[in-house]
C-alpha cells in the first residue's frame, strides 16, 4: 500500500476520557452475488458467516461484527408463504425467489456495514475495499440507476456544544469542496437524501457569537432541517442525546441512536482504479484538521460571511475555488 492511499490521521485521537476514537463504515455496491460477497468478506477479514436472517449475514471478526446484507427492507422480509401475495407467485415457491433474487442482487445495492473501528485499524477497510474492485465490484458510475454511496459515522472527541458547533461549522465551510470531490454520480445528485443543510441555518452557525446550549443547538437545526435527507444526517446523533426532543420535530423508525457524525456525501466509486476508501476518509481527516484549529476556522467562517457581500472577487470566484486556494494556501492539501 502506497503512501499516496494510505489512510491518514487526524490531530485528535482520543476522546476528552483518554479512549481511541472510533467510526462505523457503510459500503454499498453491486457486481457481485451477495453469497459471493459474504463469502469473499469473510476470506478477507476471517469470522464464520452467520445467516440471521433473509439477506442478512454477519461476521464476527478481530475488528469486530461486520454485517454483509441486501439493502432493502421489502425483499429481506420478503415470505412467499404471505397470503397477501398472488397465488401464482406462492405457487412457483423457490423458482419465484430465484427470479427475485436475480432481480434484486443487479438493482438493490448490497451492503457491507462495519462495526465501530478505531482510527488506526482503517488499514484494514482500504484493504478490503481494494480487493472488493479486484473481485468484480460495481460502485455508482457502472449504471444509471446505481446510487451507491459510502458513508461514515465518526465518534467526536466529545459531545460538548461548543466541539459539535466546531464540526457543524467546518463541515459547512467545506461542503462545496467535499461534494466536488466526492459527489461524481449523476444518480445520486439528483436524490434528495444528500441534500445541504439549509442556509437560513448555515448562516446562523457561521456567526461569531453563536454559542447555544444542547437544547438550542438542537432546535436551531431541526428548524430548518427536520430530516435524514442531509449529506451530514444529525439525527443519530440528535436520537442519542435528547430523543424526546428530537421526536418532537421528527419521528422515523429509521433514526438509530449513536453518539456518532452520519456522513452520507461521498459516492462509492469501488470500480474506478484511481480511487480508495482512503480517498474519502483523507477529506474527512481535513475537516477534522478544521474543526479543531480555532484560528484557521474563525479564519475561513470571516471568509464565508465576505462571500455575501456583493464584490468584484464574489462575482469572479466561486465559494469552491476560495475553499480549493485557502487549502492550498494553509498546507491542508
Amino acid at each position: 500500500m502506497t503512501g499516496t492511499t494510505a489512510c491518514r490521521m487526524p490531530d485528535v485521537l482520543k476522546t476528552t476520557e483518554g479512549k481511541e476514537r472510533r467510526v462505523g463504515v457503510e459500503i454499498e455496491m453491486s457486481g457481485l452475488g451477495y453469497d459471493e460477497l459474504v463469502a469473499l468478506v469473510a476470506k478477507l477479514l476471517g469470522g464464520t458467516p452467520v445467516l440471521q436472517s433473509r439477506y442478512v449475514t454477519t461476521l464476527k471478526t478481530e475488528l469486530g461484527e461486520f454485517t454483509v446484507e441486501l439493502d432493502s427492507d421489502p425483499i429481506k422480509d420478503l415470505d412467499l408463504a404471505d397470503e397477501r401475495l398472488p397465488r401464482s407467485i406462492r405457487e412457483l415457491g423457490g423458482q419465484a425467489m430465484g427470479v427475485i433474487d436475480a432481480a434484486a442482487e443487479r438493482i438493490v445495492p448490497l451492503e457491507i456495514i462495519s462495526p465501530p473501528l478505531p482510527f488506526a485499524s482503517l488499514e484494514a477497510v482500504e484493504s478490503l475495499v481494494d480487493n472488493l474492485r479486484e473481485a468484480g465490484a460495481l460502485g455508482s458510475r457502472d449504471a444509471i440507476y446505481f446510487a451507491f454511496g459510502l458513508q461514515l459515522n465518526p465518534e467526536l472527541p466529545d459531545l460538548k456544544p461548543a466541539t459539535l458547533v466546531r464540526y457543524f461549522q467546518a463541515f459547512t465551510l467545506l461542503y462545496d469542496w467535499l461534494k466536488a470531490r466526492h459527489q461524481l454520480d449523476v444518480s445520486r445528485k439528483f436524490t434528495t437524501y444528500i441534500e445541504p443543510w439549509h442556509n437560513r441555518y448555515t448562516e446562523l452557525l457561521m456567526e461569531d457569537d453563536y454559542q447555544p446550549d444542547l437544547p438550542q443547538l438542537m432546535e436551531d437545526y431541526l428548524e430548518f432541517n427536520p430530516t435524514r435527507n442531509r449529506a451530514l444526517d444529525l439525527l443519530p446523533l440528535f436520537a442519542h442525546l435528547d430523543h424526546e426532543r428530537l421526536d418532537r420535530h421528527v419521528r422515523d423508525p429509521r433514526i438509530k441512536s449513536r453518539p456518532t457524525l452520519h456522513y452520507r456525501l461521498p459516492d462509492c466509486d469501488i470500480d474506478n482504479a484511481g480511487w480508495h476508501f482512503s480517498s474519502v476518509w483523507n477529506d474527512w481527516v481535513v475537516l477534522e484538521r478544521l474543526a479543531n484549529n480555532p484560528d484557521d476556522l474563525s479564519e475561513m467562517r470571516a471568509l464565508f460571511r465576505e462571500r455575501r457581500k456583493l464584490n468584484l472577487h464574489n462575482l469572479t470566484h466561486s465559494w469552491l475555488e476560495t475553499t480549493e486556494n485557502w487549502l492550498a494556501r494553509k498546507g491542508y492539501v
